[in-house]
């Protein structure tokens, strides 16, 4: 059988009973990177065979995991933070074990898109989860455009290295609206920053985010879309 279970996305206390009892009861666990997994094992006092599972490698080891499967062995699947399967490896061998009839599971746990989308305050009844914005300039713009004319809140990874761009690219393309930069969720400086792009971007060039960020825009309104739409020539569903 094959169990997908989510990791801590930084507390470690945040491990549910039942993925300490997944990964004990595992033959082999398929992790991002072996030896930030082996801290968190280490931790909890297990001891598995480890085979690193990461983007550069799926492909092949989705064939020996699945393999193994085959033959009757328990696999386990983590990240390195939060659940597989969401902007991390997973997706892949749940799908070929579906194809082939194979048992899986997948188990309820730590999320940094949920627990940053309920921590921003912003509406959480529609989201759009748009993984990690686009590295190149023009694609980060155009996804925050989307994002800006949006009627749910959109959320997305960004890096700190990064940060500071999308916010001047907010300030541009959305002046007004309200963003919140979670960083460091469920770790000792965690911290949900509230505010327009100008602000934030004041606020993170005289103090340089560090550590996970997961970037949200609040869902416009629809005096705000009809704004947009004014601007881009574009019609506004009453």
């Amino acid at each position: 059988m094959l169990y997908l279970v989510p990791t801590p996305i930084g507390n470690l206390g945040d491990i549910t009973m039942r993925a300490i009892e997944a990964l004990r009861g595992a033959d082999v666990i398929a992790c991002e990177d072996t030896r930030h997994s082996l801290r968190l094992l280490n931790h909890l006092e297990i001891r598995k065979p480890l085979v690193s599972y990461h983007e550069h490698n799926e492909a092949r080891r989705t064939a020996e995991l699945l393999e193994r499967l085959k033959l009757g062995e328990t696999v386990a699947i983590i990240t390195d933070a939060g659940m597989p399967g969401i902007s991390d490896p997973g997706h892949r061998l749940l799908r070929a074990c579906q194809a082939e009839g194979i048992a899986y599971t997948v188990l309820p746990g730590a999320s940094a898109v949920l627990t940053a989308l309920v921590g921003s305050g912003f509406p959480a009844e529609e989201f759009y989860y748009g993984g990690f914005l686009p590295v190149k300039s023009g694609g980060r713009e155009r996804e925050l455009k989307r994002a800006a004319g949006r009627v749910e809140t959109s959320v997305f990874f960004e890096s700190p290295h990064r940060i500071l761009k999308t916010l001047e690219a907010c300030g541009t393309i959305c002046p007004e609206r309200v963003l919140c930069v979670a960083r460091e969720l469920s770790k000792q400086f965690e911290e949900y920053r509230v505010g327009t792009g100008a602000e934030l971007l004041a606020h993170y060039t005289a103090h340089p985010a560090k550590g996970e960020i997961v970037f949200l825009v609040r869902a416009a309104t629809k005096e705000e879309r009809r704004g947009i739409a004014e601007e881009r020539d574009e019609s506004v569903p009453e």
